[in-house]
């Protein structure tokens, strides 16, 4: 674990989705890998860590480019075949370690959370098919494909519209803890002027792991007293 600034008094929290609360990110590498093997290209970490955390069609517009594939297929092409095939495997999507216990300690504590994510609604309600009393745990939900959110992460669009649907005029930026396991997710955070615990995938290189105010290896580690917030029950 590293600290960071814990002078904040936090009210509030703000959740990623992918990779941080629900273990999705393993479908998107299995898929990815299985298509373009067909190219003869692998799928390698660095351009992981540059499309997680992006809208879909950014992040087939980045793979399509860094994989020198344009010619051969297109970032939609690309995108429409990756989504046939998630869909089948989203509904088994688990939680990842220490999510759960998270999520009921700050609900059961009064503590007001949302969920900001870059999946667009259809693939939220998939993915949290076997979880949807725990999701229903939050104040609410914003989605990648909310006419609210025009830009995608590392824009702050995400995290500033989660920030004004919790409609209290006398909250700061400072007082709402965001949650993210990617590098772009860490920049949104950032220019939304919002503290940030980084939980990154262990394959994350560590150069890219960055900026953030506590870097945690999971969501177990979370301590929530460091930020002011009621400790777990023993």
């Amino acid at each position: 674990m590293t600290g960071g600034d814990n002078s904040h008094s936090i009210t509030h929290v703000i959740f990623d989705m992918d990779g941080l609360l629900l273990d999705t990110e393993r479908f998107y590498s299995v898929v990815q890998e299985k298509i373009l093997s067909r190219y003869g290209k692998k799928f390698e970490w660095s351009l992981k860590a540059k499309m997680m955390g992006k809208k879909a069609l950014e992040a087939g517009q980045i793979l399509v480019k860094e994989l020198g594939l344009e010619g051969v297929t297109t970032p939609e092409e690309f995108i429409a075949e990756r989504e046939t095939m998630l869909e089948v495997m989203f509904p088994d999507t688990e939680l990842m370690p220490g999510a759960e216990r998270l999520i009921r300690h700050l609900y059961a504590n009064g503590v007001p959370m949302a969920v900001a994510t870059s999946s667009h609604k259809h693939h939220f309600e998939l993915k949290t098919t076997k979880h949807g009393e725990l999701f229903g745990l939050m104040h609410h939900v914003v989605v990648g494909d909310d006419p609210a959110v025009t830009k995608g992460k590392p824009a702050p669009d995400i995290f500033l519209t989660a920030f004004d649907r919790f409609q209290e005029p006398s909250l700061k930026t400072e007082n709402v803890l965001v949650f993210e396991d990617a590098p772009t997710g860490v920049g949104a955070a950032i220019a939304a002027q919002m503290p940030v615990v980084m939980v990154p995938d262990s394959n994350l290189d560590k150069s890219l792991q960055q900026g953030a105010n506590q870097i945690l290896s999971s969501l177990l580690e979370f301590d929530p007293t460091f930020w002011g917030l009621p400790a777990f029950k023993a």
